[in-house]
């Protein structure tokens, strides 16, 4: 062991010994060996504004590198020729790269990053104007790069922007007509922006007037010409309860001291046809009962030549619908203006009036052989078209389509006694490409889904049938005279139809000449016509003393509702009984009315409860000599379902099969008076028809 420690050392002088005498190779010491030099990076910015940088750093002599990256924080220790990444907000930035080579000897150099995110690009915007309201506008846009989306609609002082994501809509209501600059930005990440302006031109309705007014349409223009001071204008309908649930309706404002001949007066776009229909009918709405209502009728440019009308409100803070009979006009004369006075003959107190639904229907002293309940008849070639009159061969419906299209062939055409007229569409209907549809079954499309306000006119000897009203249709919503709809916003306010009927008045055929063709519908009644003084829809009154009781007939001291009632048991003055023009009867409840502790309730708004939920399959029987009318289905009731013939139920299994009420009829059989004696006391219910 000793030896050979003894040549390890002899080796290591004689090594260093000749290391000392070559200067040639001193190169080779660790202490020759200089800093890294020509430092540098290379960056590569990602472009899709995510701010994703890689730095490639390099240098000669370097084995490894140390970034900073300018915002505070650095890479750490990265090794050989490596990359890093590093994510950036947009700005300008001095990057150190250090470079340390292999004795531990370092180089920084510095270098001057710039993040700077893209604009958005391919900007596209999108501005729609509601069908039904232009006043409403929708503005949706999207571009490439974009994060957020601002939006000006232009009609406020100082606008703040309103902030959507790409893709997405945002809607404004513009309040006045004019001109409004459009502003739209898109954003990015970064600095950069793309904007988009567009002048929008909201238009003042311009539509004319025309009969029935219901004040829905917000392109007709309701020019009201007030006098007298009174001030009139069309707002959202205050009381959407009783015999009036539209959403829009006319206010008419009598101010302190005004004229007691204070008026408005709406234009109409042509002069009044009295020919067959000379009854009017409104829904007003008075904080007063008693209050004389005028209804006058004047020539377009000679106000001497007119015809008025009183009818008096018999309910206060209600609706109810007047009519005024102008049975007496001379029709040789015309009529263009529609008057309106509230309270007349009094002065102006600052009351409130509103008033909706100004119709002419035929007055019921005649039944329109057309009166009841239509559908399409259930066969081949119920409708279908031609080249000309007579000739229908084009396409027609196969018998096949009759369950395909049973959604259609369920829908109900029905004529009032009155001369209204209404299509009933149910849930759905037959939905064709030009209404939004994909010619399935589906949700009706305004306006021709039901809820047109519509008037029909039967002239026998010229063999038509005129459906006035936009909306109303006969066979087929797209059906015009001289041509077929594009657009449901297109649609028509009155149609014409060739009409034959059969000789039991039980079949319907109707013809119609569009542009280059005819088409033709068969139509069968649905049930005979039951001409009842009952058919329609009721509601309890909504008053006070509507529903009570007592121990004798009409005395309702055990307990009769109050006037706060109406608005707490909602979900029962809201409530309707139908009796149909074939003999039916109907609750509708719709989803909740007022259920009490015998029906397992709690004297409360609930779910109704079987039988008495509106399922019964009921029927009416009027007698108006014995001033009675019965309902036949185990279920059915007017007024209260408690109240049988001779007592109360404690359980609704044990509801009757029948019940029979005393009934009178008053203003036009529109006002019912109902009595039941139960065991000991009558009830009393006082029901308005809608």
């Amino acid at each position: 062991m000793k030896n050979y420690k003894n040549i390890l050392a002899l080796l290591f002088i004689t090594l260093f010994a000749f290391s000392c005498t070559t200067d040639e190779d001193k190169f080779y010491s660790l202490d020759y060996i200089q800093a890294p030099s020509n430092v540098d990076a290379v960056f590569d910015i990602t472009q899709d504004n995510t701010g994703l940088v890689t730095i490639v750093p390099n240098a000669e002599g370097a084995t490894r590198f140390n970034i900073d990256f300018g915002d505070g924080t650095d890479s750490g220790e990265i090794t050989g020729q490596s990359s890093v990444t590093h994510t950036y907000t947009e700005g300008v930035y001095s990057v150190v790269i250090a470079a340390t080579g292999i004795t531990d000897l370092t180089t920084e150099a510095t270098k001057e990053l710039n993040v700077t995110f893209k604009a958005p690009e391919d900007l596209v915007v999108t501005i729609t104007k509601n069908a039904a309201n232009p006043k409403i506008v929708s503005i949706s846009a999207t571009a490439t790069y974009a994060t957020i989306i601002d939006i000006y609609f232009g009609d406020v002082e100082d606008e703040e922007a309103t902030h959507i994501l790409p893709g997405e809509t945002a809607t404004n209501t513009y309040a006045e007509p004019g001109d409004y600059i459009v502003k739209v930005i898109a954003k990015s990440a970064g600095a950069a922006t793309t904007e988009y302006t567009e002048t929008l031109t909201i238009d003042a309705a311009s539509d004319p007037i025309n009969l029935p007014i219901d004040f829905e349409s917000y392109l007709v223009n309701y020019a009201f010409g007030d006098f007298g001071g009174l001030s009139s204008s069309v707002i959202d309908n205050p009381d959407a309860t009783g015999v009036n649930t539209s959403s829009r309706v006319a206010q008419a404002v009598k101010a302190s001291g005004a004229e007691t001949w204070a008026g408005t007066a709406l234009t109409l776009e042509n002069p009044i046809d009295f020919s067959t229909k000379t009854l009017f009918k409104v829904k007003v709405w008075s904080p007063k009962s008693g209050a004389v209502v005028k209804l006058k009728f004047e020539n377009l440019t000679d106000g001497s030549i007119a015809s008025e009308v009183d009818a008096t409100t018999t309910v206060a803070n209600a609706w109810e619908e007047l009519e005024f009979n102008f049975s007496s006009i001379d029709v040789a004369n015309e009529y263009q203006k529609v008057v309106l006075f509230f309270d007349f003959g009094n002065v102006g107190d600052g009351s409130t009036y509103y008033f909706d639904g100004v119709k002419q229907v035929t007055p019921p002293t005649e039944v329109s052989p057309l009166a009841g309940t239509w559908v399409m008849a259930p066969v081949a070639d119920a409708f279908s078209v031609g080249p000309v009159e007579g000739e229908y061969w084009w396409w027609g419906n196969s018998v096949d389509d009759v369950t395909l299209r049973a959604c259609y062939f369920d829908d109900t055409y029905t004529f009032g006694t009155d001369g209204s007229f209404s299509n009933d569409l149910g849930g759905e209907s037959w939905i064709e490409g030009w209404q939004g549809g994909n010619d399935a079954c589906g949700t009706p499309v305004a306006p021709h889904d039901g809820t047109a306000m519509a008037t029909y006119a039967y002239d026998e000897a010229a063999g038509t049938l005129t459906i006035d009203g936009k909306g109303a249709y006969l066979g087929l919503a797209k059906v015009y005279n001289g041509g077929e709809l594009l657009s449901p916003d297109d649609a028509v306010s009155s149609i014409t139809y060739k009409a034959t009927l059969s000789d039991d008045n039980s079949a319907l055929t109707l013809v119609i000449e569009v542009d280059g063709g005819w088409w033709r519908f068969q139509l069968v009644k649905s049930s005979d016509v039951v001409v009842s003084p009952l058919a329609g829809t009721w509601q309890m009154a909504p008053e006070a003393d509507a529903l009570g009781v007592g121990p004798s007939l009409g005395d309702l001291s055990y307990w009769s509702n109050s006037v706060d009632d109406v608005t707490t048991r909602a979900c029962f003055f809201d409530d309707t009984y139908v009796f149909g023009n074939d003999g039916s009867f109907s609750n509708v409840l719709g989803d909740d009315t007022w259920v009490e502790a015998w029906q397992g309730g709690s004297d409360a708004c609930g779910t109704p409860v079987a039988p008495h939920d509106g399922t019964a399959a009921a029927t009416f029987t009027y007698d108006a000599v014995a001033g009675t009318v019965t309902l036949d289905g185990k279920g059915a009731y007017l007024g209260i379902p408690k109240a049988y013939n001779g007592g109360e139920l404690k359980d609704p299994a044990n509801a009757p099969e029948s019940i029979t009420y005393d009934i009178e009829l008053s203003e036009g059989n529109t006002v019912m008076i109902l009595d039941i004696e139960v065991l000991g006391a009558w009830w009393r219910y006082k029901l308005v028809k809608n």
